[in-house]
């Protein structure tokens, strides 16, 4: 804690905002602080709902006055943004999404996963360099440039998911191009892309703005947190990230200035989505399903998962109600069900949702409603506990729409379910796959050695606590926003290790010229013969295959740590980071440790990984890409071998 701040609750910025009754919100402060707010507050008596919905339309009124018509969403082109109800956030190396052991990428697992889980996705970021940006120069165009990626972009826009970028504003501390609008829209063009995500950023400069429209007429902007009002015109989306609700949930105040703006709600180290998935069904949005973050793990629940494939055939099949039917929120307060309703064409769509742990029977007013869930009834529709329900109205002499029968039949065999328990991942170490080609004799190792005796030891290992985590677990549970010192601080643990039996690690790293002899006897062109530089450029996998031709393999992270505090251990120049033999996966992730630093340094902002030489208690976790892309000039390798049993 820090400040006073509480990680475990919202901040002061991320409460919802309190709708005053007795004085006029269509101009002056009043209506200043309401297009501020994230979420309009429902009123805590029921008897001022009438007062509370007037004051809204006064406030949209006043606020229409004031920014403008949002024209753009007029444009045939946008409209799509109004239907990209789900949304994943992918890191592209997700074991998921690309497979480590064929080397190519799997949309289509992917996809099918996402369909029987959560009822299938209307969108996908392709999350690519944040958190590998920054331990070289390249820069954040450069992990878009990965063989194949435009195919994956164009499976997924054939399965009718839209494609989204990710935008970095902070990367300006590694090599330079050309303008950041240039670069994403010449981005957005190679890759077909729908829409970018605006990391760290809420809204776009005007001059992005134009270099992407013309990139892709109609592109989908989604800015981070909270979307200032007079944006929401040239913004089709926005990302709901930590908006804390009131205790009824209220109303969007992007959604209720502008209906065909979509946002997607996401507490992303939140194990309960419960309460975001209320507030998103009751405003007609939609929801980030993010997994893994940032290689920390925190999957979803099954009761999540399925209130999210009860939400969905509704969102998809009665769109147009959401976008433009007349909304009237809060229509239900009967104890901790709550619901609004939407009417178009005499037909209306009443959206239930429950806040209590209990779930409960609600009877509907009046006659003709048609349950859209499994086993509900005219007079009895069960909302689960923390879930939600839906049914439907036809007024007399209304056409019954064919969005009707789509939700019944897509729903006809999605029952609730309980089961809110957190689905660990547990990481393990994996094994080096068996190298089967030529082996040179012991002294090709070309360095002296440091002994590692055998033995049990307990190290410190030190970090920096990013949102990757380190080994097992997110590194926040359940907090609304890390900040610093949280966040980017310098953490310490202690690991009780063995070492089973005698090790034998280099003194120092394989050169270039060493590394040039093992391409010349697998036949392949040698790149640089300096006898004195560390080997850089070389992925983890050929840094495996050299350790196992010179007879060895890599030091685990341990032994390298235990190495380096002996006489005779050295670094080359210019200094750098050390693969190891410590190549982690719990299934979605795989990650792999690197000690001793590097020369190098990206500046200018914390979100990059590690720069400078480190101690040897330092230790960083590098997700890791494939196809190539963890080579780097600031990783090398040295290699050990050990005592037969």
């Amino acid at each position: 804690m820090s400040g006073g701040f509480n990680p475990l609750h919202p901040r002061e910025l991320d409460l919802p905002t309190r709708v005053p009754l007795d004085v006029d919100v269509s101009a002056g402060d009043a209506a200043i602080a309401l297009d501020d707010a994230k979420i309009f507050a429902a009123p805590d008596d029921a008897k001022d709902l009438h007062e509370w919905r007037s004051q809204l339309d006064a406030w949209r009124d006043g606020a229409r006055r004031r920014h403008g018509e949002p024209t753009r969403y007029d444009d045939p082109a946008s409209a799509w943004a109004s239907e990209c109800f789900t949304v994943a956030q992918v890191w592209l190396w997700d074991e998921l999404f690309f497979d480590f052991a064929t080397q190519r990428f799997t949309p289509e697992r992917f996809l099918a996963d996402a369909r029987e889980r959560f009822g299938g996705l209307d969108g996908v970021v392709l999350w690519h360099a944040y958190p590998v940006i920054g331990i070289d120069d390249r820069n954040q165009w450069d992990f878009y440039d990965v063989p194949g990626l435009a195919d994956v972009a164009a499976v997924l826009r054939g399965e009718g998911v839209a494609v989204f970028l990710d935008y970095n504003p902070w990367d300006t501390g590694t090599r330079r191009a050309g303008a950041d609008q240039n670069e994403l829209a010449a981005t957005v063009r190679r890759l077909g892309a729908d829409g970018v995500f605006l990391d760290t950023l809420k809204k776009a400069d005007p001059e992005l703005v134009a270099a992407l429209d013309a990139a892709r007429p109609g592109i989908g902007l989604e800015g981070e947190s909270k979307l200032a009002t007079e944006r929401i015109a040239d913004h089709t989306l926005s990302w709901a990230q930590w908006f804390a609700d009131s205790e009824v949930p209220g109303v969007l105040r992007a959604r209720w200035f502008e209906r065909r703006h979509m946002q997607h709600h996401i507490r992303r180290w939140h194990r309960d989505h419960a309460a975001e998935l209320r507030s998103a069904w009751l405003n007609g949005v939609g929801i980030m399903v993010w997994e893994v973050v940032f290689g920390a793990w925190v999957g979803w629940n099954d009761r999540d998962a399925a209130t999210l494939r009860r939400m969905l055939p509704v969102q998809r099949g009665f769109q147009r109600w959401l976008v433009d039917g007349e909304w009237t929120p809060l229509t239900v307060r009967d104890g901790g069900v709550v619901g609004s309703t939407f009417e178009r064409g005499g037909v209306t769509l009443m959206l239930l949702a429950n806040t209590a742990d209990d779930s409960a029977v609600y009877v509907p007013p009046g006659s003709g409603w048609l349950p859209l869930h499994v086993g509900d009834t005219a007079d009895a529709i069960t909302v689960p506990a923390g879930g939600i329900a839906a049914a439907v109205q036809i007024g007399p002499g209304a056409t019954i729409p064919d969005a009707l029968g789509f939700a019944r039949a897509a729903l006809a065999d999605e029952a609730a379910h309980r089961d809110d328990t957190f689905p660990h991942r547990t990481s393990r170490r994996l094994a080096a796959p068996r190298w089967n080609g030529p082996v040179v004799p012991p002294e090709s190792m070309g360095s002296p050695c440091v002994e590692v005796t055998a033995g049990e030891y307990m190290l410190t290992v030190r970090f920096r606590m990013r949102e990757t985590g380190m080994y097992d677990g997110a590194p926040y549970v359940d907090e609304w926003k890390p900040l610093p010192p949280r966040l980017h601080d310098q953490r310490t643990l202690d690991r009780a290790v063995a070492v089973p039996r005698l090790v034998q690690v280099a003194a120092t790293e394989v050169s270039e010229a060493e590394f040039a002899r093992f391409l010349e006897a697998i036949g392949e062109d040698a790149r640089g013969t300096d006898p004195e530089r560390p080997a850089t450029n070389v992925t983890f996998m050929r840094a495996r295959e050299y350790a196992a031709w010179a007879g060895g393999r890599l030091p685990t992270e341990d032994e390298w740590q235990l190495a380096a505090t002996r006489p005779g251990f050295t670094r080359r120049a210019p200094e750098v980071w050390n693969w190891t033999e410590s190549e982690y996966s719990d299934g979605r992730t795989r990650f792999v440790m690197l000690k001793g630093g590097s020369a190098h340094r990206s500046v200018d902002s914390d979100w990059y990984f590690d720069g400078g030489v480190k101690p040897p208690e330092f230790s960083a976790k590098l997700l890791l890409p494939g196809l190539g892309q963890d080579a780097s000039p600031s990783i090398g390798f040295r290699i050990c071998r050990e005592e037969k049993p």
